[in-house]
């Protein structure tokens, strides 16, 4: 029986920090399943699934918690498995001019439509003519079965009229 172990790291960023990782990970039987990782300001930030056994939770657990010493600050946590009813999952990409703010709006569009924020990524990108700052957000939002994908859609350009969304069903 193996167990899921769901983490965030955060350590500032060197040539090594992943093999080191990886290496605590695998010493405990550990299996890298999944990932998202990014340097950002300077720092490396990372979220990540990994499959031990069962038996060896604890010490890998541990060993994470003592990375603390080398400056890596782990969160872990054993992947609860909470029953879910059906989703429908969907591709989520939203563009518009920036302004403080828009990941609140955003994310309480989605959660008032009764979605699921499942992955998200966002940037600011030059608008081609004027240089100003334009939000970019791309990812994939989950609805219960029965959920309406129109509602998600009027939800968000709800937040403004500079705001292009479009939103596909993942097959």
């Amino acid at each position: 029986m193996h167990a899921s172990i769901v983490m965030t790291v955060l350590a500032s960023d060197r040539p090594g920090l992943v093999s080191t990782l990886s290496e605590t990970i695998a010493a405990h039987g550990g299996s890298w399943q999944e990932s998202r990782m990014a340097r950002l300001a300077g720092q490396f930030a990372g979220i990540l699934r990994v499959e031990c056994p069962a038996g060896q939770a604890d010490g890998l657990l541990g060993a994470l918690k003592e990375l603390e010493s080398e400056g890596i600050a782990v969160q872990a946590r054993l992947e609860a498995a909470a029953p879910a009813g059906p989703r429908e999952s969907m591709t989520l990409d939203v563009v518009g001019n920036d302004r403080p703010g828009i990941i609140r709006a955003l994310s309480a569009a989605i959660a008032a439509a009764g979605g699921n924020v499942e992955d998200l990524a966002t940037s600011l990108e030059s608008a081609p003519m004027s240089g100003h700052p334009i939000f970019h957000a791309t990812g994939r939002v989950s609805l219960p079965g029965g959920g309406d994908p129109a509602a998600l859609i009027a939800a968000i350009e709800n937040l403004g009229p500079d705001l292009s969304v479009s939103v596909a069903a993942d097959r």
